[in-house]
């Protein structure tokens, strides 16, 4: 019999078999290779697919402008908030591991409807998402080589695009061992020129450090700076997920799944709370000159030292790179697992017989994300730069509903199927209060008043779910068997 403890936690004994009547036998013949990562893999997976290179020289301009000198505060509460999002995962992970990760849970929740008006979103969000890491893969390259090589042709960006697709999908295709551990290795590359930078930077400009970085009166319009900042903090953090969708592959994911999602999450706060602290004192606490930089970190390493420039440039094609891979690796699987389960197509959900890597649904996730990288550009005409930011933004609002809805979920999913491992904190507590922080981003993104294209949006995401929301309805009466196939698959079963 579980017991409260003086938390409000229920000690329970390790995760039971669920209260639900027992399934259709699940179909065993498409399974991934099962316990071929460790927690250390997944977590730096993960991590590459945060991209903290791309993501603070792209993220933290913006973010200066909107909270000022304390920019690293708003960095604090977004990764609090995130945090409460790796609660929800993790606690997802213990009961019932699976590749599915959010579209399994919220249809064991909430029926095989929502499971499959999920997975259209959520898989949309990502294929829209990878436009953006395309772009700036093949973009990135083209500015550090023109940065050096003056003349360089602008043009050949989707050269490098294709080229650093080309070697993902290798990668991918070969195996999750060898691509996961590409994507740690280029990880650690970039993470250690960040450190290095930073470290240096602090060192020499140590004679007139200070904490304002840290203290509120110094947000730039006060609690409204912290808000307008909040989002772009947040977007930050986007691929902490990352490690839900290898269940499969990982050792143990019950255990290894969270103590990745946790460990990534507190890593990378502390991460990007140290290179924003460095680069707003680098700049002397001087908002208008730090903003005025093109990338402000890549200025701060030009300042100190011109090989630590050309690192800080090496380790921003690593981080583009990195993020391919492991963003390919982890949210194609959402695809397979989605096809194997019936609720996409199920030649997706098949298994190479050599490699045990889900062939079919990698090549067409990297088939969509080119098409819809290169039409993208030439129907607006766009750099790269550009391009980076506008897919990203709809993507990241198709991504937070399906975070928001996995946080209502939560309390569902264990008072329906695990009953006596029912925590009050972390079950309901945590996750109403994980909505509730990324309810205002969501705002942000949605809001009206937007400038074009992002004023249509929220327009393009709500059609998407509202056809998602009708084919759903008509497959699932279709095929009444639904409901039994979704969360069937357990990841360590």
């Amino acid at each position: 019999m579980a017991s409260d403890d003086s938390s409000g936690v229920v000690s329970a004994p390790p995760p039971a078999a669920p209260i639900k009547t027992a399934a259709a036998p699940a179909d065993q013949s498409n399974r991934l290779k099962r316990g071929v990562l460790g927690p250390f893999e997944v977590a730096a997976s993960t991590m590459a697919d945060i991209a903290p290179a791309m993501s603070f020289y792209f993220g933290f301009g913006f973010l200066a402008a909107t909270s000022g000198i304390a920019s690293p505060l708003t960095i604090i509460t977004a990764g609090i908030a995130v945090a409460f999002l790796a609660n929800t995962l993790s606690r997802y992970m213990q009961a019932h591991p699976s590749t599915g990760s959010f579209i399994t849970f919220i249809g064991m929740a909430l029926g095989p409807v929502l499971a499959l008006t999920t997975a259209i979103v959520l898989v949309s969000g990502y294929l829209v998402n990878m436009f953006s890491i395309m772009a700036i893969s093949g973009g990135f390259m083209t500015m550090f080589l023109q940065n050096y090589f003056h003349g360089f042709p602008t043009w050949t960006w989707p050269i490098f695009v294709m080229a650093f697709v080309g070697g993902a999908a290798f990668l991918v295709i070969k195996g999750v061992h060898v691509s996961t551990r590409w994507a740690g290795a280029l990880f650690l590359f970039e993470f250690t020129v960040l450190l290095l930078v930073s470290i240096i930077a602090l060192i020499q400009h140590g004679s007139h450090l200070t904490l304002h970085p840290f203290n509120p009166h110094y947000l730039l319009s006060g609690v409204k700076g912290l808000g307008l900042g909040f989002p772009l903090a947040v977007y930050m953090f986007i691929g902490w997920e990352a490690a839900g969708p290898m269940a499969e592959e990982t050792d143990q994911p019950r255990k290894n799944i969270p103590r990745a999602l946790f460990a990534s999450v507190a890593l990378m706060l502390g991460s990007f709370v140290l290179f924003a602290y460095a680069t707003v004192e680098a700049f002397g606490e001087n908002v208008t000159k730090l903003t005025a930089a093109p990338i402000p970190f890549i200025a701060v390493a030009q300042k100190e030292l011109a090989f630590l420039a050309f690192l800080a440039y090496i380790a921003g094609v690593t981080s583009t790179v990195g993020c391919l891979i492991a963003a390919v690796n982890s949210q194609a699987r959402l695809m397979f697992h989605s096809g194997r389960e019936g609720l996409l197509p199920k030649w997706l959900g098949k298994v190479s017989a050599k490699r045990g890597t889900p062939v079919n649904a990698l090549v067409v996730f990297m088939i969509i994300g080119l098409i819809g990288c290169f039409g993208w550009a030439w129907a607006q005409h766009i750099t790269p730069i550009v391009l980076f930011a506008e897919p990203s933004t709809l993507g990241t609002i198709l991504v937070i509903i399906v975070y928001a809805v996995a946080n209502l979920s939560l309390p569902i999913f264990y008072l329906k199927h695990y009953r006596s491992q029912f925590s009050l904190v972390r079950d309901l507590i945590l996750p109403v209060v994980g909505t509730a922080a990324i309810i205002y981003p969501l705002y942000q993104l949605v809001k009206p008043g937007q400038p074009w294209p992002y004023d249509w949006f929220p327009y393009v995401a709500l059609a998407l779910i509202v056809v998602a929301l009708i084919y759903a309805l008509i497959l699932n009466a279709r095929d009444k068997t639904l409901g039994d196939k979704v969360g069937a698959l357990v990841a360590d079963e």
